[in-house]
């Protein structure tokens, strides 16, 4: 069992492939996976009534951008890493140094991200 076990870790992520799978290896992990949540207004809901430890999110959400979401999340005091399948990221200054992850990601690297942004 990894270190994550019992961790629940909110996945918003539009892609229909990327969603489950993700879901997938955070129940690998142990994780309890809340989501995914495929737009803007789940990823808010989710947020506003779920309790998490943190978060892994896709930077974009059914062409919008999921900073909104990264706001609501650090006003909770709740850790998340950001995740693209684009080289590009064109990230505001103020989540430069968040955490990331280039899709396709695996296990590992999702296990080692999420490690490092949770209290051991």
């Amino acid at each position: 069992m990894s270190e994550l076990a019992g961790c629940r870790i909110l996945v918003i992520e539009d892609s229909p492939v990327v969603g489950p799978f993700t879901a997938e290896l955070l129940a690998e992990l142990g994780c309890e996976v809340v989501g995914p949540a495929p737009n803007m207004a789940a990823a808010r809901e989710l947020v506003e009534n779920e309790e998490v430890d943190a978060a892994v999110l896709d930077v974009h959400i059914r062409g919008e951008r999921v900073f909104p979401i990264c706001e609501m999340l650090e006003a909770k005091g709740v850790p998340f890493l950001l995740t693209s399948g684009y080289a590009d990221w064109q990230m505001p200054e103020k989540w430069r140094d968040r955490p990331r992850l280039q899709k396709p990601y695996t296990l590992d690297q999702v296990q080692a991200a999420l490690a490092a942004l949770l209290p051991a």
